[in-house]
């Protein structure tokens, strides 16, 4: 039954992500009249539909009480500052790497895109050696070694560059292939990070997206304000939302459970 169950989840994680990366993509290229939506604020809006999300598992867990609901809420969350504070660094580190990925799906195609991205699974393993002193078999190098290989060849210079570099004349590939790199060692850290606190401590993983929702929503406005103040101030936080948009913020926050710093490093200890 947990093999099964293995399995199914990760069916749902490749549906969830190559679904994500194609709308993703197409979102940020897609040519419509009036402003674009602003990245920053579909990142925040995704934190927090997340933590809307794992409200309702939590409540689900509790038997549907609102007075367990509430009283778990106070006990684990606001009663432990210091454990939550504790997600305030891979939170923060999370805000970035969304940022980063929609500045990457801008600038690549989303095949590349993609296998690029998988070289979070290698930094993933660095980081979890360093960090955890986990130890790899020689099957696990040579995946490693495998994947590096295939990113190589994925970024080698072809006759079909220049048609690819007339389609992405809006914006520069080495910024999405730099904004993609940052992502996979930021990932690799984070989600490295995240799995220790997780086993130095007996909250659930529901509290724990809550908590790490709740510092990504407030990094998140400070990105909005930063770098996109002027922007809301004009057309509004929403502007240039569409159906299109809704469905990318909607696959985020859809698996809570994907979250980044929760599954990077899943396609290796599985």
């Amino acid at each position: 039954m947990s093999t099964n169950l293995k399995y199914l989840s990760l069916g749902i994680l490749v549906f969830q992500t190559t679904s994500l990366v194609l709308t993703m993509r197409y979102s940020r290229t897609l040519k419509e009249e009036g402003p674009r939506y602003l990245s920053s604020t579909a990142v925040v809006v995704a934190e927090l539909l997340k933590i809307m999300a794992c409200i309702l598992l939590v409540y689900k867990d509790s038997k549907c009480s609102l007075r367990a609901l509430n009283r778990i809420l106070h006990d684990e969350i606001l009663n432990k500052p210091m454990e939550t504070l504790k997600l305030a660094i891979p939170s923060g580190i999370y805000t970035l790497q969304n940022n980063l990925l929609y500045v990457a799906l801008s600038n690549l195609d989303a095949a590349t895109y993609q296998v690029t991205y998988q070289l979070k699974i290698l930094t993933t393993a660095l980081f979890s050696v360093s960090m955890l002193s986990k130890k790899l078999g020689v099957y696990q190098w040579l995946s490693l070694v495998i994947l590096m290989t295939g990113v190589a060849f994925v970024q080698w210079p072809s006759d079909s560059q220049e048609l690819d570099s007339k389609e992405l004349s809006a914006g520069s590939q080495f910024v999405g292939l730099m904004a993609v790199l940052t992502a996979c060692f930021s990932s690799g850290f984070a989600g490295v990070y995240f799995e220790k606190i997780l086993k130095e401590t007996k909250q659930s993983v529901w509290i724990r997206n809550i908590q790490l929702g709740f510092f990504g929503s407030i990094f998140g406005l400070m990105g909005v304000y930063i770098y996109d103040g002027e922007l809301v101030s004009k057309n509004g936080f929403f502007q240039g939302y569409n159906r299109l948009t809704w469905i990318v913020v909607i696959l985020q926050c859809l698996f809570p459970w994907s979250h980044p710093c929760n599954n990077s490093y899943f396609p290796i200890w599985l």
